[in-house]
């Protein structure tokens, strides 16, 4: 069974957040001082994740991704990519983490079947790095890149989140940097998502502008031709080396958006900018059955008319963020809590 939205978007592509907890505090999307974590007693157990996971596979989801907050602190997160990584409807299994944890990791997370890697990293720069942050770690991030590139995964990315006059400079010396671990880099435009409570529009550095000063630097840049709901719209340098730019921000692509995301507690999202999400938890464990659950989902998503990166960019009040109070009583609001 595949189904689909008002827009005829697929139930394809599912993020699932592990773990609300993250060991950096990134000011674009933690930028306050405290935060109020979800009850432990309310986070999903490996086989409550699989039972969903097997619900939303029967309806058309083929593409997994662990997120978090900070995914590396689930204790014992590869016995749930074993689980996940034997299923053969999904054609697809990637786990996004900040690197800070990876280097003693790596080497489990691929044995446990972990085919694809993302790592988020803004900056090159060790002051940088702990002025974004808050913490003097860029040192285990490299480290684990290093780990990764040697471990044999089908793919290592690099996400990089752009913000004018903090590191908008690095463009160049990031694609340089992943080229030689045979990394994807891909730039993100500065979003105005959760708990980004410090966003101007100011501080968004383009596509547009992206590709005139990449282009300054190497010369023509060639667009891939290729036809995927994937977020990044990827480029090729004059010497072959691939990037992505997911544009969000100024460029959005909601009509072809296939992705949706399970909290750590069990609350789906069908959109990152949503302010509400459908409780599946509640459900699971007050023991309603698979065929249930699918009909919650599967109608749900049907009628799904979500826009929310089209409808921002449409306001007429573009600088309209959630204020810290509402984030504080509402935890689910935050992007380290839905898994960004």
């Amino acid at each position: 069974m595949r189904v689909q939205d008002r827009l005829g978007r697929p139930l394809a592509n599912l993020r699932v957040s592990v773990t609300d907890r993250c060991n950096l505090r990134c000011q674009y999307c933690m930028p306050e001082r405290d935060y109020v974590w979800l009850p432990r007693a309310d986070i999903l157990t490996f086989e409550e994740i699989e039972t969903l996971v097997d619900v939303f596979a029967s309806l058309g989801t083929t593409k997994v991704r662990l997120t978090g907050g900070e995914p590396l602190l689930r204790k014992d997160l590869p016995d749930l990519l074993q689980l996940l990584s034997r299923k053969s409807a999904l054609t697809d299994l990637a786990l996004t983490t900040n690197g800070i944890l990876l280097a003693d990791q790596v080497t489990a997370l691929r044995a446990a079947g972990l085919p694809r890697l993302t790592v988020s990293l803004d900056t090159l720069h060790a002051d940088r790095f702990q002025a974004l942050t808050r913490f003097n770690s860029l040192d285990a991030v490299l480290r684990g890149l290093d780990g990764a590139a040697a471990a044999g995964f089908d793919s290592v990315k690099i996400d990089t989140v752009v913000i004018r006059g903090v590191n908008d400079d690095e463009l160049v010396p990031m694609l340089e940097y992943g080229r030689g671990l045979g990394a994807e880099v891909r730039f993100i435009e500065y979003m105005d998502v959760g708990g980004a409570t410090r966003w101007s529009m100011d501080d968004v550095v383009s596509r547009r502008e992206m590709l005139l000063g990449l282009s300054a630097h190497y010369g023509a840049i060639t667009p891939v031709d290729e036809q995927t709901a994937a977020p990044a719209d990827r480029f090729t340098l004059p010497d072959g080396t691939v990037f992505g730019i997911i544009s969000s921000t100024t460029e959005p692509f909601c009509r072809q958006c296939d992705r949706s995301r399970l909290t750590a507690d069990g609350l789906w999202y069908r959109c990152l900018y949503a302010r509400e999400g459908t409780d599946l938890r509640g459900p699971l464990r007050a023991g309603l059955g698979t065929d249930g659950l699918r009909r919650l989902i599967g109608e749900t998503w049907e009628a799904r008319d979500d826009r929310g990166a089209e409808d921002r960019l449409a306001s007429e009040d573009r600088s309209r963020l959630i204020p810290v109070e509402t984030l504080q009583d509402q935890p689910h609001l935050e992007m380290h809590t839905r898994g960004g």
